[in-house]
C-alpha cells in the first residue's frame, strides 16, 4: 500500500505559502508507518517546534492499473475519506532553502491521519465535494474540489505513469488554503459538508 500525496493542489494555498502555482501535479510520498487511524491521537513530534494542519480529500484505489487512460480514470476510485498531512512546517522551509528533499517534515510517523472511508456518491454535489477543518470547534480550512487545480481524474491518469496504482493506494489530493500550527491540547476534527453526523467523520487529539 502506497500513500500518494499532492503537493499545491490548491491555488491559494500555493499562494499563501508563497509557492508557484503548479503546471503539473507535486507527488511525494509517505510511509505506511505514517497512517493515523481509528481516531487515534498524534502526539507532537519533538523535533519541531511548528507542526501545521493541512486536510485533504483522500481517494482509494480500487485496482491495480498502470499508465490509465483519462476515459477509465473514474473506475479506479468509488470511496473517499478525509485526511491530515500533518507537516513540520519550520522542518520543511529549512530543507527547501537548502534545495534538498523534505519527507522528514512530510512523512513522519502518524503524518497521516485518515477517517472511515465514505462512498463517493455520498458526498458529491454537481460541482464537487465540500469539506472543512475545524480546531477546537473553530473552522480553520474550508475547500471545495471543485478549485482543485489537478481533478480526480487526471491525478489517476499522471500518478499511473510513474507508479503501478495497486487496490488499497492511497491519494491525498491536496489541501486548500488556511493550513495552521496546532499545539498540545488542541482538538481537530473534519467532515463532508453533506454527509454530517453526529459524530465528525475525522477526529484526531494532539498530546
Amino acid at each position: 500500500m502506497k500513500i500518494i500525496c499532492i503537493g499545491r493542489n490548491y491555488g491559494e494555498h500555493a499562494k499563501e505559502l508563497n509557492n508557484p502555482v503548479p503546471k503539473q501535479p507535486l507527488i511525494f510520498m509517505k510511509p505506511s508507518s505514517a497512517l493515523l487511524i481509528n481516531k487515534k491521537p498524534l502526539y507532537y513530534p519533538e523535533f519541531t517546534k511548528d507542526l501545521h494542519h493541512e486536510i485533504e480529500v483522500v481517494l482509494k484505489v480500487k485496482k491495480n492499473g498502470r499508465h490509465v487512460q483519462p476515459a477509465f480514470a473514474s473506475e479506479y476510485y468509488e470511496e473517499v475519506a478525509l485526511g491530515i498531512d500533518f507537516t513540520a512546517r519550520d522542518i520543511q522551509k529549512e530543507l527547501k532553502a537548502k534545495g534538498h528533499p523534505w519527507e522528514i517534515a512530510k512523512a513522519f510517523d502518524g503524518s497521516a491521519a485518515l477517517s472511515e472511508f465514505v462512498p463517493l456518491s455520498a458526498v458529491l454535489d454537481k460541482d464537487g465535494i465540500e469539506f472543512q477543518l475545524k480546531n477546537n470547534d473553530e473552522v480553520v480550512q474550508h475547500g471545495h474540489t471543485k478549485d482543485l487545480i489537478f481533478h480526480f481524474n487526471y491525478l489517476i491518469t499522471h500518478v499511473s505513469k510513474y507508479f503501478k496504482l495497486q487496490m488499497g493506494d492511497l491519494i491525498y489530493t491536496g489541501t486548500p488554503s488556511g493550513v495552521g500550527a496546532v499545539k498540545v491540547g488542541d482538538t481537530l476534527s473534519g467532515d463532508f459538508l453533506k454527509n454530517k453526523g453526529s459524530e465528525p467523520l475525522l477526529y484526531c487529539e494532539i498530546r
